[in-house]
C-alpha cells in the first residue's frame, strides 16, 4: 500500500477543503462524515480540528462522540465487563445514531440532531438539547469500529494503527479489547473500506492515501 507522509496541518486543510467542497451523493443538504480509529489514535483530535478548519471555510460544522451513543451498562455488561466481542457487535447504539443523527440528515430530514444521548460514566442520559443543523453543515462522527455498520457516511477516514502499533499505545486496562480490533480488520477491512486512510504507527509522522484506489 503506497502512502505519502503529510504533516498534521496539511492533513486538516486536506480534509476540510475535500469536504467543504462535496455534495451529498443522496442529494441531502448534509454532509456525514466519520473519522474511525481505535481510542489509541485519538479520532476525537483530528475530527475537533477537522471541525475548525471547516468553520473557518464558513460550513458549519458539529463533532459527534460515538461513546455518547453507548448502549447502558446493563446491556454492554450482560456478557462481562472485558468480553471483545460484546465490545464489537453490541457497546454501540446504532438505533439510535440512526434515530437521532442519521435519520434527521436524511434528504427530507429536519437537520434537528442529539449530540449525545448517554454517558457511560455516569450511566446515564445526558439530557443534552437538540442542535438544528443549517442546510450545508457537516456532521463529524469520530470513534471506534464505524465502519461496515451501513451507516451512510458521504466520506470515511480511517486511522490506521498496525497491530504492535495499537497493542503499544493502548493502556494495560483496554487491551481486552485488542481481539476486536483484530477481527474488525479482518471482518470490515477498514484500510481498503475507508475513502481516506491515515496511518499513525509514528503519530509525529502521519502518512496517507488521500484516495481509495
Amino acid at each position: 500500500m503506497r502512502l505519502e507522509a503529510i504533516s498534521w496541518e496539511r492533513l486538516t486543510e486536506a480534509l476540510a477543503e475535500r469536504v467543504a467542497g462535496m455534495k451529498a451523493a443522496d442529494g441531502s443538504p448534509w454532509l456525514r462524515v466519520a473519522v474511525d480509529g481505535a481510542p489509541a489514535a485519538e479520532p476525537r483530535a483530528l475530527a475537533q480540528r477537522v471541525g475548525d478548519a471547516l468553520r473557518v471555510l464558513g460550513r458549519e460544522a458539529l463533532v459527534l462522540d460515538a461513546g455518547a451513543f453507548l448502549r447502558p451498562a446493563s446491556l454492554r455488561y450482560e456478557f462481562g465487563r472485558e468480553d471483545p466481542d460484546a465490545y464489537y457487535d453490541t457497546w454501540l447504539d446504532t438505533g439510535a445514531l440512526w434515530r437521532e443523527v442519521f435519520g434527521p440528515l436524511e434528504p427530507g430530514g429536519d437537520g434537528r440532531v442529539l449530540p449525545d444521548l448517554w454517558d457511560p460514566v455516569t450511566d446515564r442520559a445526558t439530557r443534552s438539547p437538540y442542535v438544528q443543523l443549517p442546510p450545508g453543515a457537516v456532521a463529524l462522527l469520530h470513534g471506534p469500529l464505524l465502519l461496515g455498520r451501513w451507516f451512510p457516511f458521504d466520506l470515511t477516514v480511517h486511522l490506521r494503527l498496525s497491530a504492535a502499533a495499537l497493542a503499544r499505545r493502548t493502556p494495560e486496562q483496554d487491551r481486552w479489547t485488542l481481539p476486536a480490533f483484530a477481527r474488525y480488520e479482518e471482518e470490515a477491512d477498514p484500510a481498503e473500506a475507508a475513502d481516506v486512510l491515515v496511518r499513525l504507527d509514528d503519530p509525529r509522522r502521519p502518512a496517507w492515501r488521500p484516495e481509495r484506489p
